[in-house]
């Protein structure tokens, strides 16, 4: 009960607990004010340890903050010095960026940090010591550790001026390598970059329990900081021969770089078990056990061609013409050519038959050596229990065997295999093998993916639920925070009012409710911006957070006058003089008249992008609009009628940005929002945003981002163009889904609003069509939806749900099945009641030969067409 009371105030407190997919970052101010940063994850000591020391530098290089840190097994308190978060929000929010260093530059920064380290000092005095190097006066007495430290810091002050001195590079192997788990932080960084860890940030007005308890910790370790031993204090003097560090850790360590699929290829191919190995002939045979050694009557039978029906009647021939003969080999009976038998008698003990010429029996110097180097030819790396097991040897003398060919130069060994434990031996060749063959695999998966790979990505990315099974709903922070997320992601893209909150946001927020973005709207982190009309009741509209308002449309008053007329002249004035106000007093300054007059007019400044409103009521308004009168004075005694719902709220004009940002600034914030956006950012996609200035506009700020390593460039999905920009994670993430994962129809299949930023049809990519040059390109519309299934559009949804129209995919039945089930999400509580389709692909539904497709589906046959109805 504690547990669970402990894990409840924790989460109550925090919004959210840490788990292996989520790293919590909470920050708050101690009793004198400073501010404390503590990194709250499940992932242990030896991942948080070299992670402080990366933080430290991240923080020393960018910032030039010197920072107090302390990591445990549960995470990372570090105390900001006095003043360095005066800044606010966003002073706060560039150092919480410096928390998580790049996969490829956390080797270099631990390397680098780890020497000013307490734990690398004390290490070296163990060391030391152990080294006798710090020798006592009278070896029955005991030496005060005090003293220890005072002979390990003159002894340290010293070394550091030879990087190759041993106990120093002996002390850094072992902080490296046995202290810290460098592969392990470099997976959870990774994870991070990739988006597959969630960052739950949050501010509390004290410390959590979990932070607590770092604390407490963080208390002990600092009380008496002023007595830190000079050995401590001198320990970032040190050198570092780093060609020998590199010698001492290992660069046989090849496990990430080997791929397993090359390495199984590899050793069928050198076994002769591939196709293209097989013996075919009698003297294929022989070749086979000369070159393979030993091999009992079914390995034999195994490496030749048809089912190895031939494998006996050759062995017999063989025997008969002295050119094979049979050993017991590890108590069982094997095959091998005439010319080994007395490696084998010298090397493993075997008894040679009777009969054997004497030119085959002469001794064998390092018989066993000779059969371990054609063990290793002919095999991946492999353990010495393997060739020991088949040949009934002890494992020392196999052992002893090997050492004497590595130390010949004839074996190597390292941890070579991917799912392997122990250090391997190796073939020097068959390494050289195994490693083109892994790097062709690796180029291969570098070659660019096909256009389907980023639809299948795309909506991943940015978090939307497929036509599976219904996440589990968010509540209350969680909720509040993810859709901060969404709308920070969203930031810039001009999305029609009628689909934002009826697709884009429910689609990415779990049980996603219209009083979330009032509520985010009413605490002042989110507001919208009118960015074009599209009809008389719908328009696009652009949210942003606070502290991106350069990424709202750029307006030039002095080039765009905006609509003209003199109620918009006077609503404009209106406003400038007496700020936010409601639609009666609006009413009033326009000159009264006609609601609908006053409306439009005061819909034409929104949508010009000159006034907005401080909530979200009048863009829902727009969609169940009732009919406004005012146009009769009011009876005596009547009660007095509710203004339109589409004026509701309070409306200002839209403020000017808080600070003047350059055109450079702008552009680099747009650039940064466009790789959140879109992951991997390709020309089509950013001119389908239409932007101000188009692709030519930020690319300039792409190059820039590519010299400083914050982005890639390269060739990453095919037949878009040569620029393209992604961040690092998100060219994993998009490799990973290079192959549509048929054992997961469910979760890769997507209903999207075609104007949905998640959609990359009829933007980055263009609509597969059937080859008809006759039918009318399919608009990104609002109201329209598409179907995706395995990152291929099968169907497109008309406005109104009236009119299908089939996509070459929908000749897959089982894309034609996915689709259709797809749709049905379209009825249901909240959206339609009923979807009535007349016409396929512009053929009347009683004429589409789809029609028993649709039926199948779920729509019931009516008089004006097939009928989709919710089933509950």
């Amino acid at each position: 009960a504690n547990l669970l009371a402990y894990l409840d105030e924790e989460r109550e407190v925090a919004g959210a607990l840490p788990t292996d997919q989520r790293i919590v970052v909470e920050r708050f101010r101690d009793e004198l004010g400073d501010w404390r940063l503590v990194i709250l994850s499940p992932f242990g000591g030896r991942v948080h340890a070299p992670w402080t020391l990366a933080i430290e530098a991240r923080l020393r290089e960018r910032l030039g903050i010197e920072v107090q840190t302390i990591w445990s097994d549960d995470g990372i308190a570090v105390r900001l010095p006095e003043g360095e978060a005066d800044g606010g929000a966003t002073r706060l929010a560039e150092i919480e960026s410096l928390l998580f260093p790049s996969p490829e530059d956390i080797e270099d920064l631990v390397i680098e940090s780890v020497g000013a380290s307490a734990l690398f000092a004390s290490r070296f005095r163990e060391n030391a010591g152990r080294a006798l190097l710090l020798p006592r006066r009278r070896p029955g007495t005991r030496t005060p550790l005090w003293q220890q430290r005072q002979r390990a810091a003159d002894l340290l002050a010293v070394a550091s001026r030879y990087g190759s001195f041993p106990i120093l590079v002996e002390t850094y192997r072992e902080c490296l390598s046995d202290v810290f788990d460098l592969d392990a932080l470099r997976e959870v960084l990774a994870g991070v970059e990739r988006r597959e860890i969630r960052i739950h940030a949050v501010e509390t007005v004290k410390a959590s329990p979990f932070a607590a308890s770092l604390l407490f910790d963080y208390v002990a370790a600092y009380m008496y900081e002023g007595d830190t031993p000079l050995a401590e204090r001198r320990a970032g003097a040190l050198a570092l021969d780093r060609d020998l560090l590199r010698e001492l850790l290992g660069q046989e360590e090849l496990r990430e770089l080997l791929d397993g699929d090359a390495l199984a290829d590899l050793e069928l191919s050198l076994q002769s078990l591939s196709d293209d190995r097989r013996a075919g002939t009698l003297d294929q045979v022989h070749d086979l056990l000369r070159r393979l050694g030993d091999l009992s009557p079914d390995e034999v039978a195994a490496r030749v061609d048809d089912g190895g029906t031939v494998a006996d009647p050759w062995l017999r021939e063989l025997l008969a013409a002295r050119r094979a003969l049979t050993l017991r080999i590890g108590g069982a009976p094997r095959w091998i050519a005439i010319e080994d038998v007395a490696r084998y008698r010298d090397g493993v003990g075997a008894q040679a038959p009777a009969g054997v010429p004497d030119a085959f029996l002469g001794p064998v110097s390092a018989a066993l050596d000779g059969l371990l180097a054609r063990w290793a030819r002919t095999h991946g790396p492999f353990l010495s229990p393997e060739p020991a097991a088949r040949w009934g040897l002890p494992v020392g003398v196999v052992d002893d065997a090997l050492v004497r060919l590595a130390a010949a130069g004839t074996l190597v060994r390292g941890e070579f295999r991917p799912d392997g434990t122990e250090r391997e031996w190796c073939d020097p060749e068959v390494l050289r093998m195994l490693r083109r063959r892994s790097l062709a695999r690796l180029r291969r998966d570098v070659e660019p993916v096909e256009a389907a790979a980023l639809a299948r990505f795309l909506p991943a990315w940015q978090g939307v639920a497929g036509s599976g099974p219904p996440r589990s709903p968010l509540r209350g922070t969680a909720a509040l925070e993810r859709l901060a997320e969404v709308v920070d992601q969203l930031a810039g893209v001009a999305i029609p009012a009628s689909v934002l909150e009826r697709d884009v946001l429910p689609a990415r927020v779990p049980g996603y409710q219209p009083r979330l973005l009032d509520e985010l709207g009413s605490l002042g982190e989110v507001a919208w911006v009118g960015r074009g009309t599209l009809g008389r009741d719908d328009g696009r509209v652009v949210l942003f957070r606070p502290g991106r308002e350069v990424l709202r449309p750029s307006r030039n008053p002095a080039t765009d006058a905006g609509p003209a007329g003199s109620r918009h002249d006077a609503i404009r004035s209106h406003l400038g003089t007496r700020g936010a106000s409601f639609y009666r007093e609006i009413l009033a300054a326009a000159g009264g008249g006609p609601d609908r007059e006053v409306l439009d007019a005061l819909w034409d400044l929104v949508w010009g992008g000159e006034v907005t409103n401080d909530t979200f009521a009048p863009l829902r308004a727009l969609r169940w609009k009732r009919p406004t009168r005012s146009t009769a004075r009011p009876r005596a005694g009547r009660l007095t009628s509710l203004g339109p719902p589409e004026a509701a709220g309070r409306w200002s004009l839209v403020a000017a940005d808080p600070q003047p940002v350059s055109p450079t600034e702008r552009l680099h914030a747009v650039a940064l929002a466009l790789l959140d956006r879109h992951g991997v950012l390709v020309r089509e996609a950013v001119m389908a945003e239409e932007l101000a200035g188009g692709f030519s506009g930020v690319y300039p700020i792409l190059r820039a981002l590519e010299d400083t390593g914050r982005v890639r460039r390269g060739y990453f999905i095919e037949g878009l163009g040569a620029a393209q920009f992604a961040l690092p994670g998100a060219i994993d993430r998009l490799r990973a889904v290079r192959e549509p994962d048929d054992g997961k129809a469910r979760s890769s299949s997507y209903l999207l609003a075609v104007t949905d930023p998640a959609n990359p049809y009829g933007a980055a990519l263009s609509w597969p069509r059937r080859g008809d040059a006759d039918r009318r390109p399919l608009p990104r519309a609002a109201g329209a939806y598409v179907a995706i299934v395995d990152g291929a559009a099968v169907l497109y949804v008309e406005r109104g749900g009236r009119s299908l129209q089939t996509l070459p995919a929908f000749d897959d039945p089982a894309a034609r099945s996915e689709a259709l089930r797809a749709v049905q999400a379209l009825v249901g509580p909240g959206r339609e009641r009923e979807l009535l389709l007349t016409r396929i692909d512009g053929v009347p539904i009683a004429d589409s030969p789809y029609r028993e497709a649709l039926l199948a589906a779920g729509f019931t046959p009516g008089y004006r067409g097939l009928a989709l109805r919710a089933t509950s």
